[in-house]
């Protein structure tokens, strides 16, 4: 990553295909990144599910992070879903609101936008990743605990933890770090249900801002702890890093079997922002490592 972009090439290519799922929660846009010039030697590609934070839409997301263009390179299919604002104003994803059951509901939505991609174009239903930020990391957490079977991997950025908030108004607690997770209500308690039908949680990536002062840095203890607990995995290898010119991180990582399962990253000096993302734009920090790298390699290795 010295002295470039590690998401190069910058030249766009590929096509972008906008479409409309319906599910429990409603009806949802998306917009789907197919990379270019598709063979058939490479057979069925994995996607990305990159859910965007509050205030923000999908291709607001897509320019910050820009996953599309590391897909043309990688090789992988990117699912943009769109909230809409009659479902929620301000456009976050309703990932609190458990006592109503639109979390539930927006989720399996989510899922029949997944679902509907698989079925359209050549991509691999048995390596489906989800990445989100702020309030679409908190939905990423909740898709994969409540579809373990078909989510392979998750990425949260500065999210809040799985079963903080079961409304609105418990969310703004939960954000700065006050409310722990009930036991009953967090990705434990799914993962004892999935784990009595044959399935275990997906591998999961945290990355938060040590300077984020929009939802509280112990969002991400809290989180890494939770998944950890469910998985069976214990505390391995800890170190600092640091790319040339960007924010120092350190990373954690929870193994078992010799194998990671979730990485917990702190970055120092980092807001609410997505780390690494495009210059100029609203809740993006170049000055951080690369999250969407960091994230797609991970989805890799849990593939």
């Amino acid at each position: 990553m010295r002295g470039r972009d590690p998401i190069a090439p910058s030249i766009e290519l590929g096509s972008w295909l906008a479409g409309l799922a319906t599910g429990p929660g409603g009806p949802r846009r998306y917009y789907l990144y197919q990379p270019p010039n598709l063979r058939a030697e490479e057979g069925h590609l994995p996607v990305m599910v990159m859910l965007h934070g509050c205030g923000q839409m999908a291709m607001d997301f897509a320019r910050i992070t820009r996953m599309h263009q590391l897909a043309a390179r990688e090789r992988f299919f990117v699912l943009y879903p769109e909230q809409d604002r009659l479902a929620n104003s301000k456009g976050c994803w309703n990932w609190c609101e458990r006592t109503s059951g639109l979390a539930v509901a927006e989720a399996a939505t989510l899922m029949a936008a997944i679902n509907q991609v698989c079925k359209q174009y050549s991509t691999d239903p048995h390596r489906i990743a989800v990445a989100g930020l702020s309030a679409g990391a908190s939905m990423a957490a909740l898709l994969a605990s409540l579809f373990p079977q078909r989510i392979k991997a998750v990425a949260m950025h500065s999210g809040v933890a799985p079963g903080a908030a079961m409304s609105a108004l418990t969310a703004m607690s939960a954000m700065t770090g006050l409310h722990a997770p009930p036991i009953t209500f967090t990705a434990v308690g799914k993962a004892v249900r999935a784990a009595a039908a044959g399935t275990t949680l997906p591998g999961l990536f945290v990355l938060h801002g040590d300077a984020d002062d929009v939802v509280a840095p112990s969002n991400a203890d809290s989180t890494a702890g939770i998944w950890s607990m469910a998985t069976g995995s214990a505390i391995g290898t800890e170190r600092t890093w640091q790319h040339e010119g960007r924010h120092a991180v350190h990373e954690t990582e929870f193994t078992r079997k010799g194998r990671t399962i979730v990485t917990l990253c702190k970055v120092q000096g980092l807001g609410h922002a997505w780390s690494g993302g495009t210059t100029g734009l609203p809740y993006s920090d170049m000055r951080g490592p690369c999250a969407t790298r960091m994230f797609w390699n991970f989805a890799k290795c849990q593939f």
